[in-house]
């Protein structure tokens, strides 16, 4: 019989012969000490990873939270005063992102558009950057999801961009980059 814990720091007996399993078979207390001993120092080995497990949780657990109150602050910074997204039910999140929804293609292109007109302020290389930082965030986006992203993305940057060249177009600007 061979007891570990399943640990590399926790050495079980190497040799299963040594305990003997014949529980009619008498051991002697020297044996029965090596054995107290051996479950000792498993049970520990194990108490031990589980309080690291614990400690790696509970650090990410803080990230986490961190993560999460970053995410609601980033929320109220573009508007949104609505329940928080974690506890939102399956149609409250559905109406959310939504035609009308404020995470709906429209108002989100429209955030993302109005982001970059008002910062390039009538500025044509400002717009010309801006346009690009866009394109530039939804293919970085897409490096970080892994892939193609979810259809309603793909026609948000869509909308996003043609809002933008909109602007350009009414300023006067040829939407065509001249360097190209």
């Amino acid at each position: 019989m061979q007891i570990s814990a399943n640990l590399s720091s926790a050495s079980a007996s190497q040799n299963s012969s040594a305990i003997k399993t014949n529980f009619t078979e008498k051991i002697s207390k020297q044996e029965a000490t090596e054995i107290r001993a051996k479950i000792t120092e498993n049970a520990n080995a194990f108490a031990l990873k589980s309080f690291n497990i614990q400690g790696t949780l509970v650090s990410q657990k803080v990230n986490i939270e961190d993560e999460y109150a970053d995410f609601q602050t980033f929320l109220s910074d573009i508007g949104y005063e609505g329940k928080q997204i974690a506890s939102l039910s399956q149609e409250e999140a559905g109406t959310l992102v939504s035609e009308d929804g404020f995470f709906g293609i429209k108002q989100t292109s429209e955030r993302i558009a109005n982001f970059v007109i008002a910062g390039a302020g009538g500025d044509e290389s400002m717009l010309r950057s801006g346009r690009e930082g866009m394109l530039q965030g939804f293919k970085d986006a897409e490096a970080m999801w892994g892939g193609k992203l979810p259809d309603i993305s793909q026609e948000t940057m869509k909308k996003a961009v043609e809002l933008v060249d909109k602007k350009m177009y009414d300023l006067g600007f040829s939407i065509l980059n001249q360097e190209a």
